[in-house]
């Protein structure tokens, strides 16, 4: 994530985000100058896939720096929803009129795989501000997963979805929730499991897909003139990523072609996944190249603005710390929040100031010597999990830094808990960017 007294980073890194997880990236540049990808959510502990819940949006002017936009819809949101919760799986997104569709699939009852929905949230912002609208009639039912909205050079949009080798694709209303007529089967797919993508190059329609390689899905495409198909098969272009499932989106932005997908290289976890970007590439008769992944991830198409906000920084020296954790010396006459690997640390950061209420990015400028430690972070009682704290390479060395968007009540009366337990790291600062 990108911090306003950084230098723009020149390749965005891969995973590109790391303080939470994410997975699915649905990726759309809505012509405002930056890309926004929406991504569905793996909650930290996780357990299998029925916890994800809580969508993130992601916003770029460049590829390489980042901004996490906040949460934009949760389970508790859904009022058809399952009972449960959770189970808000892969999302997808598009615009018309200016109204912002939020799309998801979630169950609307206890029995999970035989109710899945296509709900459907709005908004005239693309990161903020979206209400849940329901769902599609007549989508959903066993394994139908997966939506993907497609806007034709006409105006035209198109719904693609499915799961368990089944991929439908129909067109849609004028108010971008219904179908016109009947949802019709994709033919020409091999091997189609899951996680399909359209979109439209020189004149060619493109489908992407997951197939059913066993613990390691690779993804394939499919091309047509028409976007309902018939589709001619083109082959694998992305091979396993380490991770148990695969799922991506296509975009192009400032001139390049990008995929957008997940891996496990963060957590070692199939179910506590992170977004990746790498370059796109097709040959002269717009076959798709193989995408070679990569560590470094894209590099900067220019811009990189960070946001424009102040940070106010509360320093660990003016916390309350407990359960056994301290204060320390961390030199040039700062102290440092220690002993956060003990069961019971925790530290409160009280009168925050939250301006006149409504987003700001909640960072922590922390150092360890672990290839992986976390904390949890709690906003005015709210739990939003945990953050991961990649290693700084040392103790001393604070300049690691983690974070989320969270919103803030108005005034400075809000409140910032820090629970550890979850490794040894030390925490110098918490900053506080009004949005």
């Amino acid at each position: 994530m990108s911090h306003p007294k950084d230098a723009a980073k020149k390749t965005a890194g891969n995973p590109v985000i790391t303080s939470i997880y994410t997975a699915d990236p649905s990726a759309h540049a809505w012509g405002d100058g930056r890309i926004y990808v929406y991504a569905s959510h793996d909650m930290d502990p996780a357990r299998g896939c029925d916890l994800m819940d809580r969508y993130h949006v992601f916003s770029s002017d460049d590829m390489a720096n980042w901004i996490d936009e906040g949460e934009i819809l949760r389970s508790e949101d859904v009022s058809w929803g399952r009972p449960e919760g959770g189970f808000m799986w892969a999302p997808d997104a598009a615009c018309k009129d200016g109204t912002y569709y939020f799309y998801y699939p979630h169950p609307s009852g206890s029995r999970w795989n035989e109710t899945w929905k296509i709900g459907v949230a709005t908004s005239s912002e693309p990161a903020r501000g979206f209400v849940d609208r329901g769902y599609i009639e007549g989508l959903g039912g066993f394994a139908m997963i997966d939506p993907c909205v497609f806007t034709d050079d006409d105006g035209r949009s198109y719904m693609y979805y499915g799961g368990g080798g089944k991929c439908q694709g129909g067109e849609m209303g004028e108010d971008m929730m219904s179908i016109q007529g009947a949802m019709a089967d994709m033919e020409g797919l091999e091997d189609f499991h899951e996680a399909a993508w359209v979109f439209k190059r020189e004149g060619v329609y493109y489908l992407t897909y997951a197939d059913n390689l066993h613990d390691n899905n690779r993804m394939h495409y499919a091309t047509s003139r028409h976007p309902l198909g018939p589709w001619t098969y083109g082959g694998i272009f992305l091979e396993p990523t380490g991770c148990s499932t695969t799922h991506g989106s296509v975009a192009e932005f400032k001139g390049q072609w990008y995929l957008f997908y997940h891996n496990q290289a963060i957590s070692g976890e199939g179910n506590l996944r992170s977004m990746c970007i790498d370059e796109l590439h097709f040959e002269k008769d717009g076959s798709i190249r193989t995408v070679v992944q990569t560590k470094e991830g894209v590099r900067s198409a220019g811009g990189g603005a960070s946001r424009t906000g102040t940070a106010t920084v509360y320093p660990a020296g003016g916390c309350a710390p407990g359960g056994g954790a301290w204060l320390e010396p961390a030199g040039h006459g700062e102290q440092a929040l220690a002993g956060m690997h003990l069961p019971e640390a925790f530290a409160v950061f009280g009168g925050v100031d939250g301006g006149v209420g409504g987003r700001a990015y909640v960072e922590l400028r922390y150092a360890t010597d672990e290839r992986l430690a976390k904390v949890n972070l709690t906003v005015n009682g709210s739990d939003y999990s945990l953050l991961n704290a990649l290693s700084t390479g040392g103790g001393g060395s604070f300049d690691g830094r983690t974070g989320i968007t969270v919103p803030l009540m108005p005034g400075s009366g809000n409140e910032i808990r820090l629970d550890g337990g979850k490794g040894s790291l030390s925490i110098l600062s918490v900053s506080v960017e009004l949005l």
